[in-house]
């Protein structure tokens, strides 16, 4: 009998294109990937898999084995999910992506809690700020931080997140003080290149003000962008989550009080379906019990004089 997490491994490596990138994947090694495929054309008496100069490619039998292999998984996951309507259990796998600095601040003590009620759930956590393809790489669940595109993915809002501009008292010291948005233009900026937009957005009473910053230092990391300005190197944009404790240490300035930037959403997106499933359900739960009202608050007051 050929095996489910051989199926999920054989459908991997074809979406993939290659052992090496299917086996980052499924966080195994490629020559367990390479046994569980050899496993499968032994069953079935028939190669599955051609491996070409440029990759692996199916043969016909390896498209109609995918096809119907991602419709057994399919049905494996909604019988799994029917079940545990019936019962306190969740069972099966919550794959997850989740920006970075928010999970390793925030999302740790979530996953532990739903760990330790679901003891039959599994929980597959990517922490990075890449833009993942929610479907494409089977993902259940992806948090995301912005003003959300338009997509046919269904998003619940968990709560809302504001940013400051901040700065260190060095950097200050060396090049002065901007006092409207438009002063960025002169100063070095510190680009964080994963946001949505490559603008930074002010308000000023109903009028909004967009700058396109500019600057040498540019990162894809959150954090390194708040360590970059504790260091000196520039001015930073970021959520309050991010910087609320190098302001109360006083490494670093809030910067442009009188223009907030607009509020931006935390969200969770799924596929789209009717039913949100209910692994989904209890970390949104999750989510809103431990997170909602948290992310905007601040225990610090600046004073502009």
């Amino acid at each position: 009998m050929i095996d489910l997490d051989d199926m999920r491994c054989f459908v991997e490596v074809v979406d993939c294109g290659s052992l090496s990138a299917a086996a980052t994947r499924l966080n195994i090694s490629k020559s367990v990937v390479s046994r569980k495929i050899a496993r499968i054309e032994d069953l079935l008496g028939t190669r599955l898999l051609d491996r070409t100069t440029r990759g692996i490619a199916p043969t016909e039998a390896g498209l109609e084995f995918k096809s119907r292999s991602e419709r057994i998984l399919l049905e494996y996951e909604e019988t799994l999910e029917a079940i545990s309507e019936h019962s306190n259990e969740i069972v099966g796998e919550l794959r997850l992506s989740v920006p970075l600095a928010f999970g390793t601040r925030h999302l740790g003590p979530v996953l532990a809690s739903l760990a330790c009620r679901y003891p039959r759930l599994k929980v597959d956590a990517s922490f990075s700020d890449r833009v993942v393809d929610l479907i494409g790489e089977r993902f259940d669940a992806v948090i995301r931080i912005g003003h959300l595109r338009d997509s046919s993915y269904i998003a619940r809002k968990i709560a809302p997140i504001s940013s400051i501009v901040v700065a260190s008292p060095t950097y200050l010291e060396r090049n002065g003080t901007p006092q409207s948005p438009e002063d960025l233009t002169a100063h070095d900026c510190l680009i964080y290149t994963a946001a949505l937009s490559p603008d930074w957005v002010f308000q000023s009473g109903n009028r909004k003000i967009s700058v396109r910053p500019s600057g040498r230092l540019r990162t894809d990391n959150g954090d390194t962008t708040v360590a970059w300005a504790v260091a000196g190197l520039g001015i930073a944009h970021a959520p309050l989550f991010l910087v609320n404790e190098a302001v109360e240490r006083g490494d670093l300035v809030p910067l442009l009080l009188d223009y907030p930037t607009p509020e931006v959403g935390l969200y969770v997106l799924r596929a789209p379906g009717a039913n949100t499933p209910r692994k989904v359900r209890v970390l949104i739960d999750a989510l809103v019990e431990n997170v909602s009202g948290k992310l905007n608050w601040a225990d610090w007051t600046y004073s502009r004089d």
